[in-house]
């Protein structure tokens, strides 16, 4: 998505908008569109390897989120 315009700031639903026809992801930071960085297929499996071991390490523990 190129923002070929000035305007500075947008609304959510103008965010959402711009997004369904971007050809790349961005993300809405404070009203700004900011494009966002690439992931990789070796980051994809380090996080998703990483998610399963802490599943099956908490798998039937009593635990919280810290207040």
């Amino acid at each position: 998505m190129t923002l070929a315009t000035d305007k500075s700031t947008y609304s959510f639903a103008e965010y959402l908008q711009l997004e369904e026809t971007a050809a790349y992801k961005h993300e809405y930071q404070d009203g700004e569109i900011v494009a966002m960085t690439g992931g990789t297929t070796d980051h994809n499996k380090i996080a998703l390897n990483f998610a399963a071991y802490l599943k099956f390490a908490i798998k039937g523990q009593k635990y919280s989120a810290p207040k």
